[in-house]
């Protein structure tokens, strides 16, 4: 588990590249906002405090609870430490710095990235340990980490290796750029069918072998992605972890952990951290300390759709629940025939790669009247254009031209990486501060 003091180091590291995100100035890069507040800092727009509603902003805007984003992320870090896990957070979920930096600040160990790209990001906000979640295998990625690895000794990184041919071409690579650190490698065990990660326990220990045949490279624990099992449930995710786990200890009896100075077990995303928990717990004591460390992303903002589904707090309702934290508010443009509305907002505002978005919310645009919208409630989104969502409305609902509409969406990754700048709302429309994110 990291350090408090190591804890609170990592957070300064963010702080002040973070608050210089404050001196961005807002103009046409950032659909939704105000177009009087065309010049402006965000810091100034933010400290204005503008309403949500009637402050100016345009439809479609994407608002983020402040009140459910805080629930989130305390609730993680209280359940995360409850279980004796180090959290990395996936930061491919937001790539935001300021929700990265709040993550830190909530006792995260480091972030989570799933290409050098996101480093690169990450890097130029400060965070000191990262977790990457990938075989990484291109030359120019690698020299760039070898002379990220060198110039600061405080920053820690693991990435993945699942073949004898990337460890070859790492190596060669990290020799060609002079590294003089090694880089710290975590074997990835896959499943037949899944995504990335050796297959068998025997092409993992291939790999070890080859990455104990180099200099450039370090052995430093082993990890994996259980969501991508075929068919996953809850037996075949715990048969996959305790082969994880299993791998770890036999890699450590065979002495393959002397030169790490911690060993890494590293999985779960948002729909089985219990599992991770569970099975991590029976992991013995090995011959260095272990870092057990979860990799949950979605969480922070959690959803309306497939993570209100997975999350595994549905099993385990007495550990907590999280909150959505998304609201697009789109407008009534149109109502050409009965039963039937268009919103102004569409494939380049919400994600549809795994549900459509649900109707929460209604506002008047007669009297600022906000009702709330009950499942199921008589307006259902059944399609989406480029710019239009169509709702099929049931017959007597009263919806008019004008009303804002609001949604709740699915898909946390493919939410944020449609919005550059996005307001942090509180539960009565007053703006406090504006999310920037870099995709």
């Amino acid at each position: 588990m990291a350090t408090a003091d190591a804890t609170a180091a990592a957070a300064d590291a963010t702080t002040d590249a973070v608050t210089r995100l404050a001196d961005t100035r807002v103009d046409h890069r950032f659909k939704g906002l105000p177009p009087d507040a065309e010049g402006l800092t965000v810091g100034a727009l933010a400290a204005e405090r503008r309403s949500l509603f009637t402050g100016g902003f345009t439809t479609p805007v994407l608002a983020l609870s402040a009140e459910a984003l805080d629930h989130n992320l305390a609730l993680m870090e209280r359940w995360s430490t409850g279980h004796g896990l180090a959290f990395a957070p996936h930061g491919k979920t937001t790539m935001a710095p300021q929700l990265l930096e709040r993550q830190i600040a909530h006792g995260a160990w480091g972030i989570t990235a799933a290409t050098v790209s996101q480093v690169r990001v990450y890097r130029a906000y400060g965070i000191r340990r990262v977790f990457l979640a990938n075989e990484v295998v291109d030359a120019a990625a690698l020299r760039w980490l070898a002379a990220e690895l060198d110039a600061d000794p405080e920053f820690r990184l693991f990435t993945y290796v699942d073949s004898v041919r990337g460890v070859e071409l790492m190596d060669a690579a990290l020799r060609e750029a002079g590294a003089s650190r090694p880089l710290d490698v975590v074997v990835e065990l896959g499943a037949v069918g899944g995504r990335t990660g050796a297959r068998t326990e025997a092409e993992c220990t291939a790999v070890a072998d080859a990455v104990a045949s180099v200099s450039t490279l370090r052995l430093a624990g082993v990890g994996g992605y259980e969501a991508e099992i075929p068919g996953a449930d809850g037996d075949l995710v715990r048969a996959w972890l305790r082969r994880l786990t299993a791998l770890a200890v036999g890699f450590d009896e065979a002495g393959r952990f002397a030169d790490a100075e911690e060993v890494v077990v590293s999985a779960g995303g948002s729909a089985w951290f219990d599992a991770v928990a569970e099975v991590f717990a029976e992991l013995p004591e090995l011959s260095v300390p272990v870092l057990r460390l979860l990799r949950s992303g979605a969480y922070i903002t959690h959803d309306d759709g497939a993570y209100r589904r997975k999350t595994p707090f549905n099993r385990h309702p007495e550990e907590g629940e999280l909150r959505p934290a998304f609201r697009l508010w789109a407008q009534v443009v149109s109502r050409p025939e009965p039963g039937r509305a268009y919103l102004n907002a569409g494939k380049r505002d919400v994600p549809y790669d795994l549900d459509l978005p649900v109707v929460r919310a209604v506002r008047s645009a007669r009297d600022g009247s906000v009702r709330p919208v009950r499942e199921a409630g008589g307006m259902t989104v059944i399609g989406l254009a480029d710019q239009h969502a169509f709702v099929e409305l049931e017959e007597g609902v009263e919806l008019e031209v004008g009303d804002w509409v609001g949604l709740g969406l699915s898909h946390p990754c493919t939410v944020f990486d449609k919005w550059q700048l996005i307001p942090l709302a509180t539960k009565d429309g007053t703006v406090t501060d504006y999310v920037r994110t870099f995709f």
